[in-house]
């Protein structure tokens, strides 16, 4: 089995586009979310909130018959993924048209105007709104298909669609893709654009916050007084790369990758099960080889929902049977549903690096129903750690733990 490494990272996200500028915004303890008067337009929405993507530019070479294929879900994919590659020195490498480097990228949805155009084509009957690459823009795996067409990639497409697991699946897939010697280098992550759809169904779920007048206040992770999650956007890529070939070319290697698990509850849709939870956990652990004493720190799901919350503290006491450090990086983004479980690996992994860990903003009062663990306040922790986990829970049931090691030369 070969061993992989992340060898570059970028992403397009509500706190900055870069390590530096993202961490800035942690150290304040000031989160992304943001009243959003556009939603005042929606007549029975109950919540005005959500964390926007930080402004960007789109590159000059992104031409117009390269733009007219892309959602906003797809170009900050393709975005993300140039930066990841840069990063990794590997833009415009030739090994890109090789065959040899493969895509794993995943949203839980593709480009939200394009299902209204589909939509308004059913309703009245009329195919103005409808053109040649509606359907592209709306497809789920658009951001992966897109990253290969401007990149000219001709190994394998991976693309996964399972809400807030899509990133850390797009992930995990690589991983083995690579593991098996299929791959040499793997671009994966996930992406999700703001659109009205996720909003309002948590909305109607009565699973949305609704402290519109206090956006810095939510949404609040483990704490007693939360009221529900806030939705976010962005986009985040990693490039993971058989260690050899990484080692051989003289890349810089930020962690390896060594451990991934994924199941599913197979049980109910909306409601997550502690048991399969902690299976996942496991599973990576097993894949790592590791026991669970050897992990210092875990990026937590962390949506700040009650049964979420209590059922993912409760697995995660269980298995680590110790007050583990953990803490949400979903209180500065909000939920980005598709590119959580890449932004979630991304940032860990340069606070390992950097032995500072984030803490979990508008945790005041710990919710007595979530489980004893080291729930990282305050103004952050400094901590040296040579394993992480990251841990992502979607609908449908389905879970995935990833397990990086901080890198030593």
């Amino acid at each position: 089995m070969h061993r992989v490494v992340v060898t570059g990272m970028g992403g397009i996200t509500a706190l900055g586009h870069d390590w530096k500028s993202i961490r800035a915004r942690l150290k304040t303890r000031r989160s992304g979310v943001k009243y959003l008067p556009e939603l005042e337009t929606y007549h029975g929405l109950k919540t005005r909130l959500g964390a926007r993507v930080a402004p960007y530019e789109v590159p000059a070479h992104y031409e117009r018959k390269v733009l007219r294929s892309m959602a906003p879900v797809s170009l900050m994919s393709a975005l993300s993924a140039e930066q990841a590659l840069h990063d990794a020195g590997l833009l415009g490498d030739p090994i890109l048209k090789s065959g040899r480097v493969g895509i794993a990228h995943g949203a839980s949805a593709g480009g939200a105007q394009a299902v209204v155009a589909f939509g308004s084509l059913d309703v009245f009957h009329k195919v103005r709104k409808v053109t040649s690459n509606t359907y592209v823009q709306m497809m789920s795996h658009t951001g992966a298909v897109n990253i290969g067409m401007l990149l000219g990639i001709t190994g394998r497409v991976i693309p996964s669609s399972s809400a807030c697991t899509s990133g850390s699946q797009a992930i995990g897939y690589a991983y083995e893709s690579l593991q098996q010697g299929k791959q040499t280098v793997m671009i994966a992550g996930g992406a999700e654009e703001l659109s009205i759809g996720p909003i309002a169904m948590f909305d109607t779920m009565y699973g949305a916050s609704l402290r519109n007048d206090t956006p810095h206040t939510t949404p609040r992770p483990f704490d007693r007084d939360r009221d529900g999650l806030v939705i976010g956007e962005g986009a985040v890529t990693l490039v993971l790369e058989d260690l050899e070939h990484a080692k051989a070319r003289g890349a810089r290697i930020f962690a390896e990758l060594v451990g991934f698990g994924t199941n599913s509850d197979g049980a109910h849709m909306t409601q997550p099960l502690t048991e399969t939870m902690v299976q996942a956990m496991q599973l990576a652990l097993e894949d790592a080889r590791l026991s669970a004493d050897a992990i210092g720190y875990v990026s937590a799901h962390g949506t700040a929902t009650g049964r979420g919350d209590v059922a993912e503290t409760h697995a995660t006491r269980r298995v680590f049977g110790r007050r583990v450090a953990l803490s949400s990086l979903k209180s500065y983004f909000g939920h980005t549903l598709g590119a959580c479980g890449a932004l979630e690996s991304w940032l860990p992994i340069e606070m390992m690096r950097e032995g500072w860990f984030a803490p979990t903003i508008n945790l005041d009062n710990l919710d007595p129903a979530c489980a004893d663990l080291d729930y990282i306040v305050g103004d952050g922790r400094k901590i040296e750690v040579e394993y992480i986990m990251n841990n992502n829970f979607a609908f449908g049931g389905i879970n995935t733990s990833l397990i990086f090691r901080r890198w030593k030369d």
